[in-house]
């Protein structure tokens, strides 16, 4: 069974962040995200729902947070810093990051598993440039005190990760429930609202068909950053639609599997 359905709506949407929409009121909504690594309770509630049409693939999330809180504001800033609300779309050879703060400040990087470049193959373009100075290598989330520094813990070894990239036509929206950085009075939330063109999906369909067919499954991360006080100290937890058994985001075997339904 896939860890999600979303099903098919013929409406387009507006991006506002409003979920009173009939579309988000009549989609089914994912249970309560549990810790990434342990699979136990998410210290705060925090919930998905996906639904699409022709043209675009829709997401949205409601995340309970008592103290509003977000700083960062230039365009692909470190968002994981912070507290904030993610989506990642596994391509098999790629994989693309979505990062986005209470602020709607977004964060993007495309991912292409090193053995999957190759001089003169597909992913040998200008868009992919090694060259350019924002093109990385990544290892993942890994333990940086371990022989596994430099190459990581994932068998299939590094990525290139571009972080010049930005995924075209992209749409992101935020609303608030509370006031953000005041921590005098106690807020509801937030809730986020994504819209992905199809049409910009093509790196990552893997031979799929744009828009999906019906029973198409797609593999995503649905997941959530949140900074915990610890007496003086702060730690993060990481809160997922799916747990993954280990504290590493980058495992795309593990994500979410998502079947698009008619």
């Amino acid at each position: 069974m896939p860890d999600y359905t979303a099903r098919k709506i013929t409406e387009t949407l507006e991006i506002n962040g409003d979920l009173t929409k009939p579309a988000w009121q009549s989609a089914t909504w994912s249970p309560r995200f549990v810790d990434m690594a342990t699979a136990g309770p998410g210290l705060y509630d925090t919930k998905t729902a996906l639904c699409w049409n022709d043209h675009f693939l829709y997401i949205a999330f409601v995340a309970e947070e008592p103290f509003l809180e977000a700083h960062l504001t230039e365009r692909d800033s470190i968002i994981f810093q912070e507290n904030d609300l993610e989506v990642l779309i596994d391509g098999d050879d790629c994989y693309y990051e979505l990062e986005v703060n209470a602020r709607n400040t977004v964060y993007e990087v495309f991912f292409i598993w090193r053995d999957a470049y190759a001089k003169g193959g597909r992913f040998d373009v200008p868009l992919f440039d090694v060259h350019h100075p924002k093109a990385m290598t990544f290892g993942g989330n890994f333990d940086r005190d371990e022989a596994t520094f430099w190459y990581g813990n994932h068998p299939r070894g590094l990525r290139w990760a571009f972080l010049n990239y930005d995924l075209p036509g992209l749409q992101t929206a935020v609303r608030l429930d509370g006031s953000l950085n005041d921590n005098r009075d106690i807020d509801r939330g937030w809730s986020l609202e994504i819209a992905i063109p199809w049409q910009s999906l093509t790196w990552l369909a893997n031979g799929r068909s744009l828009p999906p067919q019906n029973g198409d499954r797609w593999r995503m991360f649905l997941g959530r950053f949140q900074k915990v006080p610890l007496s003086g100290s702060q730690g993060q937890q990481a809160m997922v639609l799916t747990p993954h058994g280990v504290n590493d985001t980058h495992q795309p075997e593990r994500w979410s599997e998502i079947e698009f339904q008619d």
